[in-house]
Order: C-alpha cells, then sequence, then structure tokens
C-alpha cells in the first residue's frame, strides 16, 4: 500500500493574505458603474469632436466680421454654443449642488 502525504495547510499563514485583502477596501471595490463609464467615455467622444468645430466656427465667424456681413446675434450664439458645450460638466455640477444632490 502506498502512502501519499499531503502537505499540511497551515491556517496562520492562509490568513494573512485574507486579512490583508480586508483590510484594504478601496481596491476590493475600485470598479465603476457602467454607466458612469459610458457617460464619461461619451462626453470625452463630443469634446473631441465638437473642439474642432469650435475652432472652423470661430474662424468662419472671424472671417465674415472683417467682410462685415454677420449678424452680432449670430456671433452671440455661438459664444454662448461653445460655453454650454464645453462648460456642460461646471454646469451639471453646479446644478446638482443647487438641489443637494
Amino acid at each position: 500500500m502506498m502512502s501519499t502525504d499531503f502537505p499540511r495547510l497551515n491556517l496562520a499563514r492562509a490568513r494573512w493574505p485574507l486579512a490583508a485583502l480586508l483590510a484594504m477596501p478601496a481596491l476590493c471595490s475600485a470598479q465603476e458603474s457602467p454607466f458612469l463609464t459610458g457617460a464619461t467615455s461619451l462626453q470625452t467622444n463630443i469634446l473631441a469632436w465638437m473642439t474642432p468645430v469650435a475652432i472652423i466656427l470661430v474662424m468662419v465667424l472671424g472671417g465674415m466680421a472683417m467682410a462685415n456681413r454677420m449678424s452680432w446675434a449670430w456671433c452671440l450664439c455661438a459664444i454662448l454654443g461653445i460655453a454650454i458645450v464645453f462648460g456642460a460638466p461646471q454646469i451639471v455640477t453646479w446644478v446638482r449642488s443647487l438641489f443637494g444632490v
């Protein structure tokens, strides 16, 4: 009959890695919600697309202003639109703080 000796698991040593993991809750729960990740990605993509659009818009408005063919309402609307697009995260934070969310 063959005797197989299995090594005994030292429970005192096995508890230390578990205790170390439980002592670091930030590492255990470091995942964010998928909605927040998707929303952040969408915001980054929109800003990446709108940056060249805003630059071209300002160039066109400058050319129209030099040719004296521009209504100043267009200029004000463009400035307001650019401020809303690029200031959206700050606007959302401000509105959320107003309602205590």
